[in-house]
């Protein structure tokens, strides 16, 4: 790796991979800093290592490309060699990927490419588990809830796992909260100052009481967050959309876990947000191990 640049690299690669290089290169500079002191003088540079990496739970694999990206930012010839995709379902004893290359090249990538597995495929797992309670009875949306600066590989998390994105940030969606409401004195005058200043955007608004949901309806907003309303409410709600409006979207946010999914998700309504999924996903346990496959000529 020089100056974070990789020689011959595709100038064409995807603007989501881009993305993902720039947050690998601050990771590994990070974590490499000036340099591996602990491996630098004990391993030599001819020294040949096979690194397996496999999981040691069950779970829904993301980030193996990412993770290849982590070991080519180091050395352009690594031979990474990816036996699962993302999206598949793995289990211990399987073989995620190997990596064939400098022992010394294998064990600095080895914990920032671990990293991201481990996070982004929890991310997956868990988005998985919300996903396949649901039954494809609605679609389950992640939220803003990320940690900063890993937003673009967390909401790929998310897809990996079968969930849907709700908006990327605050520039490309108009979401009226509690907060902006109580600022601007109404809904009414929230939704009036956005359609003065942007015209024909799509604009969904938080409302938590009955009162709200009417005041939201009569402005013919595009969808509506139902938030931390209790079940029976939610069906109250529902059903007062559908008699005024059958194309209005419904989305719930708020006190939804494993253990009720199923009760929202019978609620008929279109969309369920889920924080949970970026900002408590417990990581997969997923692991490397290296062997020396021989030296060659420098």
């Amino acid at each position: 790796m020089k100056g974070g640049h990789i020689k011959g690299r595709n100038p064409r690669e995807t603007k989501q991979k881009k993305q993902f290089r720039k947050i690998i290169r601050m990771a590994l500079k990070e974590d490499i800093g000036r340099g591996d002191i602990t491996t630098e003088p004990i391993v030599s540079q001819n020294e040949q290592a096979l690194g397996i990496v496999f999981p040691k739970q069950e779970g829904v694999l993301c980030g193996v490309e990412i993770a290849q990206m982590v070991f080519e930012e180091i050395d352009e010839h690594i031979n990474f060699q990816i036996k699962l995709r993302d999206g598949e379902r793995f289990s211990p004893g399987m073989t995620i990927a190997t990596v064939i290359g400098p022992a010394a090249t294998c064990l600095k990538g080895e914990r920032t490419a671990l990293n991201f597995l481990q996070h982004l495929s929890g991310i997956a797992t868990l988005t998985r588990k919300f996903v396949d309670a649901t039954k494809g009875r609605v679609k389950i949306l992640d939220t803003r809830k990320t940690l900063p600066g890993l937003r673009v590989m967390e909401k790929y998390a998310v897809l990996t796992g079968g969930g849907c994105n709700h908006r990327f940030g605050l520039y490309d969606m108009v979401l009226i909260k509690d907060n902006h409401i109580e600022i601007s004195g109404s809904i009414t005058k929230a939704v009036a100052a956005v359609r003065g200043r942007k015209k024909n955007v799509f604009i969904e608004v938080e409302v938590k009481t009955s009162d709200e949901l009417d005041e939201a309806l009569s402005l013919k907003v595009d969808r509506v967050m139902l938030d931390n309303m209790n079940i029976s409410q939610i069906k109250q709600a529902v059903e007062i959309v559908r008699q005024k409006d059958k194309d209005l979207e419904i989305e719930v946010s708020g006190g939804v876990d494993l253990a009720n999914i199923d009760d929202f998700a019978d609620s008929g309504v279109d969309y369920i947000s889920v924080g949970a999924l970026t900002h408590s996903a417990p990581a997969v346990d997923i692991a490397m191990k290296l062997r020396l496959i021989g030296s060659c000529e420098s």
